[in-house]
């Protein structure tokens, strides 16, 4: 007979549906019940001169040096270092009819870039998105437009992502995107050392020529000293959202973001990078089923960098359904 257990677990390994029997208490000889009610009351008796506090036992229960040195350590949790958030992924949706581009190109280009030779096939943001984005600068004059960094999600359930799964309206997204079905995506998908990492080496292998032009142009100063990465609190082009525009700053919103799991604004921050961002530094794609993924394999065929191709159909499904 076999008795495996609903929970797949043979014999009677399960102790749910195979419970252990109860150990039986030794059963004592009969006593009279005055005895035994003797025996009760003596139990009791000893029981209330042991719980009751007597001016002779005071002084015996003061601690000792010993415990009081291991209670003054406690505080070492404190000092916990902050959480890094190197790790933290980071997300770029792209139309699969992009791809090719991107490759050509060798790296996601921002909007304002000057490396454009054509647009990309199908854009995803609405000509008053773009519009917007352009005329808003991360921290004041003198520094870059929103449009000069290459945006990424910072969850694969972002919001602006989620309009075009569920197909809802949303004033941010083109009419391409809007007659797009998700499958129709790609997810580039990288992490933020990664992008921090790539932007403190290509400063350091141009310190003269940033320290140059920002002599010849003052008003640049600010854009030498950034970092290159930026972190948005909320949807970039957003009239309340801030902007972390030093590495400390933005690891600092990353930390607040990641802080609250629940909180829904992961759901619109972005993290931005400025100019350019190599495709050599993507680690997986992200795609909705074996038929885009056998779309995609030949198109990185022709690239020297290949990242892994994943089917994850839940990154492709509306919010709500794939929560089900």
């Amino acid at each position: 007979m076999n008795d495996e257990c609903i929970h797949g677990l043979e014999g009677n390994l399960c102790d749910q549906c195979f419970p252990k029997a109860a150990p039986t208490a030794s059963v004592s000889a009969p006593v009279s019940r005055a005895s035994s009610a003797s025996g009760v009351s003596k139990r009791a008796s000893r029981a209330r001169e042991a719980s009751a506090p007597t001016a002779l036992r005071t002084p015996r229960a003061e601690p000792k040096p010993t415990r009081a040195t291991k209670t003054a350590a406690v505080p070492r949790a404190s000092a916990k270092t902050p959480a890094d958030v190197g790790e933290q992924r980071i997300y770029h949706v792209t139309h699969i009819s992009n791809l090719a581009g991107v490759l050509s190109s060798g790296a996601l280009l921002a909007d304002a870039s000057k490396a454009w030779e054509g647009r990309p096939a199908v854009d995803i943001s609405s000509a008053e998105t773009r519009e917007s984005r352009r005329s808003i600068l991360v921290s004041g004059q003198g520094s870059l437009s929103v449009a000069k960094y290459v945006p990424f999600f910072l969850s694969p359930d972002a919001s602006v992502w989620d309009s075009i799964r569920a197909r809802s309206d949303d004033p941010r997204l083109a009419l391409d995107a809007h007659g797009s079905a998700p499958f129709d995506f790609v997810i580039l998908v990288s992490t933020v050392r990664k992008a921090l990492d790539a932007q403190a080496a290509a400063a350091e292998s141009a310190p003269e020529s940033a320290a140059e032009s920002a002599a010849s142009a003052p008003e640049s100063a600010a854009v030498a000293a950034s970092a290159g990465v930026v972190a948005a609190d909320g949807d970039a082009a957003g009239v309340l959202t801030r902007f972390g525009t030093t590495r400390a700053d933005a690891e600092g919103v990353l930390r607040k973001l990641r802080a609250d799991p629940e909180s829904p604004a992961i759901l619109e921050a972005e993290f931005l990078i400025e100019e350019t961002f190599p495709f050599e530094l993507v680690t997986l794609i992200g795609v909705a089923n074996d038929k885009v993924r056998d779309l995609v394999k030949p198109i990185l065929a022709a690239s020297s960098h290949r990242p892994k191709v994943a089917v994850y159909p839940p990154w492709f499904q509306p919010a709500e359904e794939s929560a089900e």
